[in-house]
């Protein structure tokens, strides 16, 4: 079955643009939308990086902003290849291809395994840790009838419902997101599956530094992962207040198709996933109903027609083109036209009367300043201070 093409293949990284990406990445304050950002606005990682503590500054920060050194970067960099892992930028021919149609990409994630599985047409399947034994053998069959029909299973190895798809999986394809660094599999049980998986030719992957112990919070990062990088997303046994609710909202936000698994009224691991179908998931009771909906979306023209992803010019050292003067009067302007309330970037534009330019520039320095935080859409809120 044909996979995604890559719009970038063959262009790569330099050592030099891999090593500036990574401190980029890992400095403070410094996410997936403020790395693009900062890339579209000075051309490359390595300027700035220069630019950090000037753009805090002028965003009010009190105190020097903690840039990754070279040392670092370099540290990481060593640990991912002494476990046969390595570092893939967006764009690069080894990112996942449907994962860069997502405003807030991992700029570069470690990867662990064969990278040709990305190309695989990509299916999620989450669910309850505490599944049932009906749960599991329904995980079971769907996703080895899924595999042999040539699509790769992207899950978080978790327990339960996770284990089982990648349990099943295997042998014919199988992708795991981790919450921690590509060195922390999480939990401890599913260490089986952590070494087999890129020994039997699935994909291991993470955005995470290497050493890091996952948290409650990493997991919806987590699912955003998966829920990106695949077409659609399967959702067996989940209660009311699931994470698995979590990766379905975010793959609603996506455009992914979204699927459930009915389950008894009477159970409370089927109440989430019931309340999807209320809500207009699609039924799934066999393999046909996964394989009949995505089979229109997938080949190079069903790709190219999903939302535009961050720019692939980052890959670049771009030249940047002058950037309209920018008064204190004028930062004040943008300033105070935030409030707690979420904004678009384009309705501070038209209040303002401000270059585009201008604005976001101003929100970059806000963002590393720790005064913003930025929501699903581009939307940005002022923080109290």
């Amino acid at each position: 079955m044909k996979g995604p093409a890559n719009s970038q293949k063959g262009i790569r990284l330099s050592e030099r643009q891999r090593l500036n990406w990574l401190r980029l990445i890992r400095s403070e304050n410094v996410g997936p939308v403020t790395f693009r950002d900062l890339i579209s606005h000075f051309g490359s990682a390595g300027d700035a990086l220069q630019m950090l503590p000037e753009l805090m500054r002028r965003g009010g920060g009190n105190r020097p902003i903690r840039v990754a050194t070279v040392e670092d970067a370099e540290r990481e960099m060593e640990l991912v290849h002494r476990i046969g892992a390595r570092f893939v930028g967006m764009g690069e021919p080894d990112y996942p291809p449907y994962l860069r149609h997502y405003e807030a990409s991992p700029p570069l994630v470690a990867i662990k395994g064969d990278a040709g599985l990305f190309n695989a047409p990509p299916v999620a399947i989450v669910g309850a840790r505490n599944s049932s034994a009906a749960g599991n053998r329904f995980t079971h069959r769907l996703v080895r009838e899924l595999g042999t029909a040539g699509y790769a299973i992207v899950s978080g190895l978790a327990r339960g419902i996770d284990a089982a798809a990648h349990e099943a999986s295997l042998e014919t394809g199988t992708i795991a997101v981790l919450a921690g660094g590509l060195d922390k599999p999480y939990p401890p049980e599913n260490m089986h599956l952590y070494s087999a998986i890129p020994e039997k030719g699935g994909v291991l992957i993470s955005e995470m530094p290497m050493g890091w112990e996952p948290r409650a919070r990493d997991f919806p990062r987590r699912n955003r992962i998966i829920a990106g990088i695949s077409l659609g997303l399967v959702v067996i046994e989940a209660a009311d207040r699931s994470g698995s609710l979590i990766s379905a909202r975010l793959a609603g936000e996506m455009g992914r198709l979204l699927f459930a698994v009915p389950g008894s009224p009477l159970d409370p691991r089927a109440a989430g996933t019931n309340r999807l179908l209320k809500n207009g998931a699609i039924l799934v009771t066999e393999v046909d109903d996964v394989i009949q909906a995505l089979t229109p979306l997938i080949g190079d023209a069903a790709r190219d027609a999903l939302p535009p992803g961050p720019s692939d010019n980052m890959l670049d050292e771009a030249a940047v083109s002058p950037m309209p003067l920018l008064a204190d009067s004028d930062r004040e302007r943008i300033v105070e036209a935030l409030s707690p309330v979420p904004t678009d970037p384009d309705i501070l534009i038209r209040h303002t009367g401000l270059h585009p330019s201008q604005v976001f520039l101003v929100l970059l320095e806000l963002d590393l300043a720790g005064r913003i935080a930025r929501h699903s859409g581009g939307a940005v809120s002022l923080l109290p201070v």
